[in-house]
């Protein structure tokens, strides 16, 4: 494309051209009216945030990273399927607890890809109780979610047992934050 010419030049919006919001797809999820279940991959961590809307600009009501998972033993990498998995699962205790029960995904510009770290990780919010709309088709195997995969290919064949311990830490505190609120 050429440089610009003429009087009636448009200058898209700057994070347009930097390339960070496709504001078709944005348009889309603010015109829901729903929370968004906003999931972004970086190379080393993934971020899981309940956003909503407003007339000033976006509201971040929950967040979770998955550097959270140290606190609960979790020690293997952190932008892996198992990590995506229970960060998911983290995020949907998280938002139950805040008192938010529903949202629609927000993969931002991550290509919608089937069994990728971005469904592994809505996977666990569903899995903890939240109610988001999805195709099934596209969430990964058990095998990817709990790292039987990464344990064949590589020498840590403990992640399997590790991801099942830690992510009964993160049930079990759940159902303990359940019996609390419930007693008093």
């Amino acid at each position: 494309m050429g440089r610009a010419k003429g009087p009636v030049y448009r200058v898209p919006f700057r994070r347009r051209r930097e390339g960070k919001t496709n504001y078709r797809r944005r348009l889309k999820l603010v015109l829901s009216r729903e929370h968004r279940v906003v999931v972004r991959k970086s190379n080393r961590y993934i971020r899981m945030q309940l956003v909503s809307t407003g007339k000033l600009g976006d509201n971040t009501l929950v967040a979770v990273m998955s550097s959270e998972l140290t606190n609960y033993g979790y020690e293997s990498g952190k932008c892996n399927c198992p990590a995506a998995y229970l960060t998911g699962l983290l995020f949907g205790k998280r938002a139950k607890e805040a008192g938010f029960g529903e949202g629609v995904l927000d993969i931002g510009l991550h290509a919608p890809v089937h069994g990728s770290l971005v469904y592994a990780a809505l996977k666990g919010a569903l899995d903890s109780g939240l109610t988001i709309p999805y195709d099934p088709s596209v969430i990964p195997s058990e095998d990817r979610l709990s790292g039987k995969d990464i344990a064949t290919h590589s020498q840590n064949p403990a992640i399997v047992d590790k991801f099942h311990e830690v992510k009964d830490k993160i049930m079990n505190e759940q159902i303990k934050e359940k019996k609390r609120s419930g007693t008093g």
